[in-house]
């Protein structure tokens, strides 16, 4: 496919940063740094913590607790295509560091509870309202516009940051709400967007921009106009609907096991120091999925890769079905599982700029995340229903397989890439 419109003139891009240099890099681990303080992991890492405190503070169930997260997803559906034209009209980073600031201080507002389920709630609309802007296509965009050659690694580098606030973010909440309460908990975990990520996306954040505009301020300059397809193009591509059901089915297999981990090894009769041990590398093994699947996008087709990795969780929701397992097929299978779930977002946010360029990269990843936030929150219920009305996880985590092996399958009727800017299809 010839290159499409909205490609700058050889003139325009002469004074443009070099794609795969240090500069790049740079951007990366700002924008590791901004997605491991957003909306996206820390409510999600969080509210397992906070519940107990809530449910004993104000004598709300545990399973109004979890709404929250379901009022996250259904409100996110909405704002994630906004917030993704919001990056492509104003440019990253202006959108990225107002999120950030709204984000901590609504979170910290979840301090201020003071036992109205309806109130709470509606703070959770605010604060995924706000906070859209710093979700993966916000960091995604701009990564995307700085790498070529190295393009999956540097998306999967950029990725880890949700994995790493996984793996920290608990053990602090834990001893934050053990020693000065949960209400001082939400206030300093809140400020952490404001104090780290603010900062940080300030001096480091910033898109790739040509000429003069380099010079100035990244607020104030434009971002460059990319090729590739608008919303409106991509719609009418058969590739966009295809990417649409794959993701829907992947979406819903490689959630709605995590909130339910615990409980699915607890079926299988695992004590819970078993179940502790046995879980503990599931945030590492998503970080890993992410930096392996990056790599290995640079090298061969997406869309091959995806089929044989899904595989990977396929086979961990099989064994976590099969009425006994062992320790040793648990944890194989928890590991399984966190590299398929580190590896989703890595192959949405590769896939969209290969098969639809950067033109409008923020509108397209904003309206994907729409498909993952539906497939994603319909997921753990789902599963939770099936336990109430069977008391395991057998038919789910079958399901799952199912989900995982369609939609790797459906990913290989995508084509070869088309050209962007000159890129190698």
């Amino acid at each position: 496919m010839a290159t499409q419109t909205g490609t700058l003139a050889p003139s325009e891009t002469s004074g443009l940063p070099a794609r795969d240099s240090r500069a790049g890099w740079v951007v990366v681990v700002a924008s590791m740094v901004g997605l491991a303080m957003g909306l996206s992991p820390i409510p999600f890492y969080t509210i397992g913590m906070f519940a107990p405190e809530l449910q004993q503070a104000f004598g709300w169930s545990f399973a109004s607790l979890m709404g929250s997260i379901t009022v996250q997803s259904v409100v996110v559906m909405g704002t994630g295509p906004i917030a993704g034209f919001a990056v492509d009209r104003f440019g990253a980073k202006p959108v990225a560091l107002i999120s950030l600031v709204l984000f901590g201080l609504t979170f910290m507002s979840l301090g201020l509870s003071n036992g109205n389920i309806w109130v709470y709630y509606c703070q959770w609309v605010l604060m995924s309202v706000v906070g859209a802007g710093t979700l993966t296509a916000t960091w995604m965009h701009t990564v995307n516009g700085w790498f070529e050659k190295h393009r999956g690694l540097a998306i999967g580098i950029a990725s880890t940051g949700t994995g790493i606030t996984g793996f920290l973010v608990k053990p602090l909440a834990a001893w934050l709400i053990g020693t000065y309460g949960w209400r001082t908990a939400f206030f300093v975990i809140g400020a952490l967007p404001i104090l780290i990520g603010v900062p940080v996306i300030a001096m480091l954040f910033r898109e790739r921009l040509a000429g003069p505009a380099a010079r100035v301020s990244a607020m104030l300059a434009q971002p460059v106009i990319e090729a590739g397809m608008t919303l409106r193009e991509a719609l009418r591509d058969r590739r966009f609907w295809i990417m649409t059901f794959a993701f829907l089915l992947i979406a819903f297999a490689l959630t709605a096991p995590t909130p339910n981990l615990e409980n699915i090894l607890r079926t299988q009769r695992f004590t819970l120091p078993e179940i502790g041990a046995i879980t503990a590398g599931f945030g590492l093994s998503v970080i890993a999925g992410r930096v392996a699947g990056g790599w290995l996008l640079d090298r061969y087709w997406a869309p091959g890769c995806a089929m044989a990795i899904l595989l990977l969780p396929a086979i961990g929701s099989f064994l976590l079905s099969r009425p006994e397992i062992g320790t040793s097929q648990a944890v194989i299978a928890v590991i399984t599982l966190g590299l398929g779930a580190g590896f989703e977002f890595d192959l949405l946010a590769y896939l969209i700029a290969r098969y639809f360029g950067r033109r409008a990269y923020g509108t397209i990843y904003g309206s994907f995340y729409t498909v993952i936030a539906f497939g994603g929150g319909m997921g753990p219920v789902v599963y939770g229903r099936v336990f109430d009305a069977t008391g395991r996880y057998d038919m789910a985590l079958a399901t799952g397989v199912g989900c995982l092996l369609v939609g790797g399958v459906s990913l290989l009727a995508m084509g070869r890439y088309p050209s962007w800017d000159g890129e190698e299809s």
